[in-house]
């Protein structure tokens, strides 16, 4: 009995122990927090709600001690926080163009007006 007891011990010494991925955790929240003062809630409002729901579920697994998921789902979490950054850069990125490009149009026009 002792033989078992000593290779079930020595099993589970051998098993990696998954630590809780609080840093991830704290990544994933700053990526989010991040993304909605780039103002990824008007521009890309379904990465951001994916995003949310991943870190909340990161967070339920946390509670459940499954940290291999939690580390996923942050993870997980983290990209559609950055995707959805992005995204806001760019829309913000094209509508200073397209104000450029107006206000183009309006000095042309002006330029044809008073040559004629």
């Amino acid at each position: 009995m002792s033989v078992i007891a000593a290779i079930f011990v020595a099993g589970c010494a051998s098993t990696p122990i998954t630590p809780a991925p609080t840093e991830q955790m704290a990544v994933s929240r700053s990526a989010l927090n991040s993304a909605i003062s780039a103002g990824a809630n008007e521009f890309a409002p379904l990465q951001i709600k994916s995003s949310m729901e991943k870190i909340e579920g990161a967070e339920r697994a946390m509670e459940n001690k499954d940290y291999v998921l939690a580390r996923q789902l942050a993870e997980q979490a983290q990209l559609d926080a950055k995707l959805a950054e992005a995204k806001a850069h760019v829309a913000r990125a094209q509508q200073a163009t397209d104000e450029v490009q107006k206000g183009n149009r309006v000095l042309r026009n002006e330029i044809d007006r008073n040559s004629k």
